[in-house]
């Protein structure tokens, strides 16, 4: 087998990792938008999360993490739209908010 071809499996490989990572970082994410809303007796709008931010950084002299911000819409009454966000580094959640802005 040529290192030609070791390499390319093996960026296929992180890639696929760094994926399912994303993946289960989404569900997280989603996971506790939904639960924060219905914690607030709001109702989460189109059912998802969006990512906003992904980089890299350290937290609090710590090892070097994925840190992700996702977005989400909610409605307190039914009419109006306002914007939440959930902060994850790595897999832990770091914060959520519920915005009193309007979208």
């Amino acid at each position: 087998m040529s290192w030609e071809i070791l390499a390319a499996t093996f960026v296929l490989v992180l890639l696929a990792a760094a994926w399912h990572a994303n993946l289960g970082a989404r569900e997280l994410a989603n996971r506790v938008a939904q639960e924060a809303c219905e914690g607030a007796g709001a109702r989460m709008l189109d059912g998802t999360v969006a990512v906003h931010r992904i980089r890299l950084a350290r937290h609090h002299g710590g090892p070097l993490r994925v840190h992700r911000i996702y977005l989400f819409d909610y409605s307190d009454d039914g009419y109006n739209r306002r914007r939440g966000f959930v902060v994850l580094a790595g897999l832990e959640v770091e914060s959520v908010g519920l915005g009193p802005r309007s979208v």
